[in-house]
This record gives C-alpha cells, structure tokens and sequence, in this order.
C-alpha cells in the first residue's frame, strides 16, 4: 500500500487546512489515520478511522477542531483542522495498517506510511 499526503501548508492561529491523503488501495479491513511530529517531539496519533465500524480516535489536543473522513472511491482520507494553534505545527504524516481488534490507529511499527507534509501554524 502507498500513501501520498497534501495540502500543508503555513497558516495563521486560527485558521484552516485540509490535509488529504490518497491511498494506493484501501486494505479489505484496516484503520487508519493521521500522525504528527513536531521537532524535538515524539510522533503522536492525532486522528484515526476504523474501516468496519467507522469509529474515530482523536487525541485530546485536537478534539472538537479537527475532523477525519473518507472518500471510499477517491481512495482519500481527508483531516479538515480548524481553529489551528502554533502547536499544531509538525509534520503530518498519514498511516495504513490492518484492523485488529480493539485498536483504533494503525501500529506505527507495521503501518505503511506517506512521505508526510509540513504544516506551519504561525501566531
């Protein structure tokens, strides 16, 4: 499976941008999701979505600003984020991973992974 994530950007605090990440193919069962990494930071979860029950993780940081969706037949996971804050800067990255049961975001050590995008978040 390949990845290819888009739309970062720089944006002023409280602004608004819509990442999209175009899959090569959708795996039958799978979850997957949104990541970021922030210099000197550890690489987070910050969005993920389960194929069979399309049900959505989101870290608390992003809750209530941050949407992820997809378009089954674009092959596309979008994040729409809203009301961004200068520590929402980091790269994105956009991750794959076959569903297992009980986990809501792809395993960082098995998913397959975009290139990623830098999104700048000024005050």
């Amino acid at each position: 499976v390949q990845l290819a994530e888009s739309g970062g950007g720089l944006v002023q605090s409280g602004g608004s941008l819509r990442l999209s990440c175009v899959v090569s193919r959708f795996l039958d069962y799978y979850t997957i999701g949104w990541f970021r990494q922030a210099p000197g930071k550890e690489r987070e979860a910050v969005a993920c979505v389960r194929s069979v029950e399309g049900t959505t993780y989101y870290a608390d940081s992003v809750k209530g600003r941050f949407t992820i969706s997809r378009d089954v037949p674009k092959n596309t996971v979008y994040l729409q984020m809203n009301s961004l804050k200068p520590e929402d800067t980091a790269v994105y990255y956009c991750a794959n991973d076959y569903l297992t049961y009980g986990v809501s975001c792809p395993d960082p050590a098995f998913a397959s992974w975009g290139q990623g995008t830098q999104v700048t978040v000024s005050s």
